[in-house]
This record gives structure tokens, C-alpha cells and sequence, in this order.
């Protein structure tokens, strides 16, 4: 995996499902048509359906994806092309729905110190290195570290997704 460059998109802690992807959508089966939706409820961030480009990270405190499990949550960032989510800590079920779908999960010590005193805002430009867990904010010269993809979930991401990592390691 090579370095990648983008946006911060900046969130606290706490960010549950219904802020990242609202429960009023969920009749919506196509991954594809959830980014527009993603985010539409959280304060402040209305517009990050309609702004979010390729290659943009969202940057999280504490406690990413809680809330109910639902897998729209995920969708609704990797069919935008945000590469992953930095967060110092997320909910055990969005980082199980997140490595069955494929889409990493950065677990970054420090970050939501780091923006709660402004170290890291939305807009700065982040280089990410997902093999190694480096960060780098260009805007600001911050240098975070998180804990780099291992082997399983590179594996994992690769295949697509944990059904078609299984169906490749599994004797007919």
C-alpha cells in the first residue's frame, strides 16, 4: 500500500451511525447511492455529501460508529472514496462491518487531543500511509501515528471483503 494524499474531514467523538449514515435511508439496498446521504444529520457537516471528494479522510475522535450496526454506515464513505477513517477509537461493530467490507479502519492515539486543540482541522491536507500507520498534516507539520493495516486485513481488502476472502480460502 502507498502513501495517500487528501482532505481532513474532521469530527469528535462520539459519532454515532445515525450521524454517519441516518436511519431514515436504510431502505436504500444500493451501495453505490449512499454517499449522498452520508453525514446529512450531523451539525455543522451537512454538506459533506455534496463536498467530499476521492482520496478526502474522515479524521475522528473517540468512539467512531457507535450506535446500531448497519453496514450503510460503511458503504456510505467507501462508495465516496474516502480511503479510510482515522480515529482514535471506533465502535466494535462499525470496525467489524468495516473489515467485512473491506474498508480499513486507522485506530490513531492521541487524535482527539489533537483536535480538540486545533493540531488537526477540516481541510488540512493529510498524507497517509496505510502499511505503515504514519500520518502526516502538511497544513500544520503534525506528525500522528496509527496502527497500520495488518497482514489479515490488507489480505481482507484485497479479496473485497471478508465473503470473497473466504471463498478464495476455502476448499470446495
Amino acid at each position: 500500500m502507498s502513501k495517500q494524499i487528501g482532505r481532513a474531514w474532521v469530527f469528535g467523538n462520539d459519532v454515532d451511525t445515525d450521524l454517519i449514515y441516518h436511519n431514515k435511508y436504510l431502505a436504500e439496498t444500493d451501495p453505490k447511492q449512499m454517499p449522498q446521504y452520508a453525514f446529512e444529520y450531523y451539525p455543522g457537516m451537512e454538506h459533506f455529501a455534496k463536498e467530499v471528494k476521492p482520496g478526502d479522510f474522515v479524521v475522528a475522535g473517540k468512539n467512531f460508529g457507535c450506535g446500531s450496526s448497519r453496514e450503510h454506515a460503511v458503504y456510505c464513505l467507501q462508495y465516496a472514496g474516502v480511503p479510510c477513517v482515522l480515529a482514535e477509537t471506533c465502535s466494535r461493530i462499525y470496525y467489524r462491518n468495516a473489515i467485512n467490507n473491506g474498508y480499513p479502519v486507522l485506530f490513531v492515539k492521541g487524535i482527539a487531543q489533537a483536535i480538540e486543540e486545533g493540531k488537526i482541522k477540516n481541510g488540512d491536507t493529510l498524507e497517509v500511509d496505510l502499511s505503515t500507520g504514519e500520518i502526516v498534516d502538511t497544513a500544520t507539520g503534525e506528525n500522528f501515528h496509527g496502527d497500520a493495516v495488518s497482514d489479515l486485513e490488507h489480505d481482507i481488502m484485497q479479496a473485497g471483503g471478508l465473503f470473497q476472502y473466504m471463498k478464495a480460502h476455502t476448499q470446495p
